[in-house]
């Protein structure tokens, strides 16, 4: 009767009462059901297992066509998000592009999502509209089509590519692997790959914009940050022989992330700075302006480059015991020591700002500055 009562009065916004860790698991996932119930995604078939369907966020509206492969029950499929080349370029081009996107891989199992960028920019996949799209995209798969939100995937070729590299580090919380085909990082980071499995092809003939040779460069980026920092697990194959197009060798990617599950509560935590920055990496949340270091260790959380700004802990017992006290100590400074409670409040404020089922924090704890 007690996690009854619990239930119902969190769902009616009444009550900040402390929750036990199996009300809370309750809580959790009435909260989720009320809330992806009221998700809506109409898809339209369009030939031989192609369905067309549309996203809309941040006042755009992201063309989609998804196929679903295999047989996976609801709750362990795979998505795949798989982004198209092209890019300053006539509407036309870009739709070619995408077109071909469309059937560019096919993976064993799980729903394969070929988005069309909503601008012809060149910068496609790294406008800040961007971010908001694909969480709704994933959001909605996960909420409506049995997706795992852990085995969710990103790949790109060519501008798709750019995107990639741009994408997966500040959303890196939100995939399980990452793939770039024949992209450009431009002035994209890898801080926030630390626990992100990451694959890089490239054509070594492919030198327009240096592709080949900045390709290279990341490669030596990311064995020396792993050497630094543990984590980072990449692997860059450059086909000597080989252009732009790669003639589907890439498509060995697919298996591969499909071996890989999200970290979702990870001991370890780098958020860096890759484009605009999200207001939720992991259990860390706030405004910081460079790299943010976190850790836990037991019952002791350490920060490390907050700056002074103000951080959010996310907090669930995936990560920490929530029945003894925490300890957080940021910059060498201790700034909270004690219970931090499970509320019905901070579920449904973490499942409002982020619809994921296995990322849902249980308790929420401001910092100070």
């Amino acid at each position: 009767m007690k996690t009854v009562i619990y239930c119902v009065l969190a769902f009616s916004g009444l009550v900040r009462a402390e929750l036990s860790k199996e009300e809370a698991l309750k809580v959790v996932a009435g909260t989720y059901q009320e809330m992806a119930a009221k998700r809506e995604l109409k898809m339209k078939a369009v030939k031989e297992g192609f369905q067309y369907f549309e996203i809309k966020a941040a006042d755009k509206t992201m063309k989609c066509v998804g196929k679903l492969y295999g047989e996976a029950e609801a709750g362990k499929r795979a998505l795949y998000i798989s982004m198209h080349g092209g890019g300053g370029a006539p509407t036309r081009v870009n739709d070619q592009q995408w077109n071909n996107q469309i059937q560019l891989y096919v993976p064993k199992e799980g729903w394969y999502v070929a988005p069309r960028a909503p601008s012809d920019t060149w910068n496609l996949w790294h406008e800040g509209h961007i971010d908001a799209l694909f969480s709704r995209l994933i959001e909605d798969m996960v909420a409506l089509k049995g997706v795992d939100p852990n085995r969710v995937y990103l790949m790109g070729y060519s501008a798709g590519g750019d995107g990639v590299y741009q994408l997966a580090p500040r959303l890196a919380d939100r995939f399980g692997a990452a793939t770039m085909m024949a992209g450009h990082p431009n002035d994209a980071t890898a801080d926030g790959l630390y626990n992100l499995p990451f694959r890089i092809y490239m054509g070594g003939r492919d030198a327009a914009y240096k592709r080949n040779e900045v390709a290279a460069q990341w490669g030596d980026q990311l064995a020396k940050l792993q050497k630094e920092r543990g984590g980072y697990e990449h692997k860059v194959t450059i086909y000597p022989e080989m252009g732009h197009w790669m003639n589907k060798k890439d498509a060995e990617a697919v298996p591969w992330m499909a071996t890989k599950t999200r970290k979702a509560w990870p001991q370890k935590v780098i958020w860096g700075k890759s484009g605009k920055r999200s207001e939720r990496f992991y259990w860390l949340g706030g405004k910081p302006k460079g790299v943010v270091f976190a850790s836990v260790k037991g019952q002791e959380v350490t920060v490390k480059g907050a700056e002074d700004a103000a951080l959010i802990l996310y907090l669930n017992d995936e990560l920490l015991n929530l029945d003894e006290p925490v300890k957080v100590i940021v910059d060498g400074k201790e700034v909270h020591h004690g219970r931090v409670k499970r509320t019905a409040e901070a579920i449904r404020k973490s499942l409002k700002q982020r619809l994921d089922p296995a990322m849902a924090a249980t308790a929420i704890l401001p910092l100070k500055k």
